[in-house]
């Protein structure tokens, strides 16, 4: 089974007068909310990650802590509009989707993202939202390192600029993530869903290999 996954598309990375801005995402916001609506049609479990911190900067990132802390601290779990960590604009959860605020760069860490995935048999994740060379990054290579097939939708991330996009999507590339544009992966939803992921073929190799086969 897979799962949509949608990375910190939330007000302080995609308005504007955020410091946190990130210049490609709110370009992605259309496309991600196409995906979305597919998966739900589908019936493909959605997740919904933000990033929230404590109000006092306890659980903020060291590498992090003194940009926040000189922005006036956005992100912060009682921070409202631009800055926030509330869902942007279309990208809010519905009935049945699931909502997870994460502390650090990757989805999976210190949260309760891979007990659901798990418990809900899921074994791939399409990945979107923001930003590639963080936490996109850190969620896919988490995701790789639990045993997910991993899909990445490059058309439904973003970065500040290009040449670090592409750097990216080349690097996922080599790695051995199946990386597809917005409109291959909904053309392709079906065999996502019901077909034999990676890890499903890896485990009946090793299954035929202890039986002699």
């Amino acid at each position: 089974m897979i799962a949509l996954i949608i990375v910190d598309m939330i007000n302080a990375f995609v308005e504007k007068e955020s410091p946190l801005c990130v210049a490609g995402a709110k370009e992605t916001v259309p496309r991600i909310t196409k995906v979305i609506n597919s998966c739900r049609e589908k019936e493909i479990p959605i997740f919904f990650i933000a990033r929230g911190y404590r109000d006092d900067g306890t659980d903020v990132e060291v590498s992090r802590w003194k940009f926040w802390n000189d922005n006036k601290r956005p992100l912060s779990l009682s921070s409202s509009g631009p800055t926030s960590g509330e869902f942007y604009g279309p990208l809010k959860p519905e009935k049945g989707d699931y909502a997870i605020v994460k502390k650090k760069w990757s989805a999976f860490f210190r949260t309760e993202l891979d007990l659901i995935l798990r418990r809900l048999g899921v074994d791939t994740v399409a990945i979107t939202g923001t930003q590639t060379p963080n936490c996109i990054r850190a969620t896919a290579y988490d995701a790789d390192m639990n045993d997910f097939d991993t899909i990445i939708l490059s058309d439904c991330i973003s970065s500040k600029t290009n040449e670090v996009q592409e750097a990216n999507l080349n690097d996922f590339r080599n790695v051995g993530f199946t990386v597809v544009n917005a409109d291959e992966f909904i053309e392709d939803i079906d065999k996502y869903k019901m077909g034999k992921s990676t890890y499903q073929e890896i485990m009946d190799d090793l299954r035929k290999q202890r039986n002699g086969q």
